[in-house]
């Protein structure tokens, strides 16, 4: 019976999360110029409307642009983040963690704004740099989080074992650490990646008209006029997700064989 209960709340849960999407999504194959049902012919119009139209195409080059240099710079903060949380004796180190955390739970718009204003005053605004920062700011936490669930499952003997045979701190990093925590390196950049394609609040504070990026254009086109072009941006931007979740799946699997591999003898 209770098994019975679990299945019927999970499906329930799965339909709830699942149905805006499945009835958002045949909407991008319409051939008509409104978003209602019946759908009355399949078209790749509005597909190819977001291939030819200069400003979806240049809204699609922006995110692409904009997320990888993102996710890289937070991969690479959060990442030391971690380990200096992870390693180091610091005082009050649940503060600390709490602080990396902050973006994650303070307001879009009250963090939009403070943005804007120090952007502003380090003349970053309305420049591409800028945009990258804010959505670093936001991406980092993501990475801080999985890198440190990741360093916490390593053993620290397997670290010390490495330096007693002579290795230096940055080969005990190179070679131990940092393979055993790949799995949580390629978590935070799948969540960063896709926390910077779907971030509209700070990009509408600090971006300008050249660093117009796809989320926002799809704010844009719903404010302006309803068009089956957002149906089909947004069917992108889900299916780019999955993927990149299941890569990141597919690596993680994988990565334990090649982290023993790579540890030193």
């Amino acid at each position: 019976m209770l098994r019975s209960f679990q299945t019927v709340f999970g499906l329930l849960a799965m339909a709830f999360l699942l149905l805006p999407l499945v009835a958002i999504l045949p909407l991008a194959f319409t051939d008509s110029i409104f978003l209602n049902y019946p759908i009355p012919a399949l078209s790749m119009r509005w597909f190819e409307e977001l291939a030819t139209a200069d400003v979806w195409r240049l809204s699609i080059i922006n995110s692409l642009v904009i997320g990888l240099s993102a996710t890289l710079l937070s991969v690479v903060i959060g990442t030391m983040a971690a380990l200096g949380l992870n390693g180091a004796r610091l005082p009050f180190p649940d503060l600390l963690r709490t602080i990396f955390l902050l973006p994650m739970v303070v307001p879009a718009v009250v963090l939009g704004v403070g943005l804007q204003i120090s952007l502003v005053k380090l003349g970053l605004a309305n420049s591409y740099l800028g945009v990258i920062l804010a959505h670093s700011v936001l991406c980092v936490p993501f990475v801080v989080v999985s890198v440190s669930t990741a360093l916490q499952g390593i053993d620290p003997r397997i670290g010390r074992a490495a330096a007693s045979l002579g290795a230096s701190p940055a080969t005990v990093f190179r070679r131990v650490t940092l393979p055993l925590a790949m799995p949580g390196v390629v978590t935070g950049a799948v969540f960063s990646f896709a926390t910077s394609l779907d971030e509209v609040v700070l990009t509408l504070f600090v971006a300008g008209p050249n660093q117009r990026t796809l989320a926002r254009q799809m704010f844009s086109s719903i404010r302006e006029n309803i068009s089956p072009a957002v149906a089909a941006a947004a069917f992108l931007l889900i299916i780019g997700t999955l993927l990149l979740a299941g890569l990141s799946a597919l690596l993680n699997r994988k990565k334990p064989k090649s982290a023993a591999a790579g540890a030193p003898e």
